[in-house]
């Protein structure tokens, strides 16, 4: 199919009560905060997390669900970006292999360790050339947890056995997969418990300078019903909806465009047993990765397609499938073919437009506009999710010479853990194993899932029961009322849809029925 402490305003945020829970009849009367956010997706939320912990009062609003465009439609790696190289982004690729180490020991649960596959192909790059790119990639930034990059045999390596023979060797080099969703979703968990509010569903349908501040219309989705607040800086950080917001909601020029990039991904039945992934070089020069996924299949993208018609509404086509599932078909001895087909996601990229001759050739870094015609706007164009966190403590460091915030801390979010992440040492494979001792009747393949999904929050559904009875009748096969309950209470879900798609993967592995039982407990609790 396609598919901390307490904030002043917002009393309820309570273990337990569930964000964005109650009737909000605010009025411009109300605490006004340092930092309003639009937009909830990666910058958002890892901007309203670096502001709160420096000790800001920070609102983040989404009109949708957390992650559920463009942050949550990638390619779900975590890398500095192998072909940026020939780019000469130098600049980049270091910044985000620095990132790259820090998350692998911030958030050891969602971010893990992947080994890439390079199958040499001469016709489009020679092996010299690659063998240097993959020098600089293993050297323009200090790595301790990853193994450095070499050449391998295909006929005596496990990655070569579903492979066509003509290819004959590769390069192998390293980076990491992350569950692009939870990132956010831990973002913006990190960002309430240093006493930001988080509201989903919520759309900003104004915002004016009015007296040195920022008063700002929002709109609850469900209910319809508009309230006011007023923000020292506001932030768009709206991805795709940048300009729009811009020009129509704020009516505010801006000194630099977006060039909207569809990106499509397909998933396939499982393509091969092992554990790495694959990067594949194109005739076209674009390159394609097949990745595992959700053990039972294979992941193949991206595409760089020029977006037209609105960025919510975006979905793969026909050419970009064929187009997948050509590329993949060069290199697999198995083809694979459109009908093969079980689920798509494509997000839409909004990058800042350097007028690049195509939509692969734009640059992936970020720009910060800092706008101080009055109250500070601060607009962000691009980004990804590896360099998110540089981002956001970029963006609050530009922002508090504005405000009038001269206790504020210092930036902390380089060593800090995301929730779940105080893994020791960030040894995942040594947590999971005290995990099981402390749960032995937990099935190893949920307790594994949740290990991931959780890390050592897991506990705070798990403490206190012990046996499998005590999780209660499963809603669907491996989701019990215990999770759904943790999910809608402390991670803002409200539809099957937010469990499913975005918080779990879960969605690929439920039949119809199974997923309207999740939809039809979402509703009752909601």
């Amino acid at each position: 199919m396609h598919t901390a402490p307490a904030n002043p305003l917002d009393a309820s945020m309570v273990p337990g009560q569930g964000p964005g829970a109650g009737t909000d009849t605010d009025t411009p009367t109300d605490p006004i905060v340092d930092l309003l956010v639009i937009g909830g997706g990666i910058n958002g939320t890892a901007i309203a997390r670096d502001a709160a912990g420096r000790g800001l009062s920070v609102l983040l609003v989404e009109q949708d669900d957390l992650a559920s465009h463009t942050s949550g439609a990638s390619s779900k790696l975590i890398h500095g970006g192998l072909r940026y190289l020939e780019y000469y982004e130098f600049r980049l690729v270091r910044k985000a292999l620095q990132e790259r180490e820090r998350l692998l020991r911030c958030a050891p649960h969602i971010v893990r360790p992947m080994r890439f596959i390079v199958p040499h192909d001469p016709a489009t790059r020679p092996a010299w050339m690659l063998r240097a790119g993959l020098f600089l990639y293993d050297h323009l930034a200090r790595r301790a947890l990853l193994p450095g990059s070499n050449m391998i045999s295909l006929r005596d390596h496990p990655a070569g056995l579903a492979l066509q023979e003509r290819w004959t060797r590769a390069f192998a080099y390293s980076d990491a997969w992350v569950d692009d969703a939870r990132f956010v979703v831990l973002n913006a968990v990190d960002a309430r418990e240093h006493g930001a509010r988080i509201e989903t569903r919520t759309r900003c349908i104004n915002a004016e300078r009015r007296d040195g501040l920022w008063q700002v219309c929002l709109q609850d989705g469900t209910t319809l019903a508009t309230h006011v607040r007023r923000a020292r800086a506001l932030v768009n950080a709206a991805g795709p909806w940048v300009a729009q917001l811009l020009d129509q909601t704020l009516r505010q020029a801006s000194r630099h465009r977006v060039r909207l990039v569809k990106g499509s991904h397909i998933v396939v039945p499982r393509l091969f047993t092992h554990d790495h992934a694959y990067l594949f070089q194109n005739p076209d020069g674009r390159i394609l990765f097949a990745v595992p996924y959700e053990q039972d299949y294979t992941a193949l993208g991206t595409t760089d397609v020029e977006l037209s018609g609105p960025p919510g509404e975006a979905h793969i086509n026909d050419e970009e499938i064929a187009y997948l599932c050509s590329m993949a078909s060069r290199y697999f001895k198995q083809a694979v073919r459109p009908q093969d087909v079980l689920f798509t996601w494509s997000g839409v990229r909004a990058l800042l437009d350097d007028e690049a001759s195509s939509a692969a050739a734009v640059t992936r870094d970020y720009l910060l506009e800092l706008n101080q015609d009055g109250a500070p706007l601060l607009s962000i164009f691009g980004g990804k999710l590896t360099t998110s966190r540089k981002l956001g403590e970029e963006a609050v460091d530009l922002l508090l010479p504005c405000l009038p915030a001269a206790g504020a801390r210092p930036a902390w979010t380089a060593s800090a853990a995301l929730p779940g992440g105080d893994i020791e040492n960030a040894d995942f494979a040594s947590f999971f194993q005290r995990l099981q001792a402390a749960y032995p009747w937990l099935p190893h393949a949920l307790a594994e899932r949740w290990a991931r999904a959780y890390g050592t929050r897991v506990h705070h559904f798990l403490a206190g029961l012990t046996r499998l009875e005590d999780l209660g009748t499963p809603i669907a096969p491996g989701l019990y009322a215990v999770e759904l309950g943790y999910l809608r209470d402390q991670e803002w879900a409200r539809t099957a849809d937010d469990v499913l798609r975005r918080r779990s993967k879960l969605g690929l592995h439920l039949d119809e029925v199974q997923q309207q039982a999740v939809a039809d407990w979402m509703a009752t609790f909601s």
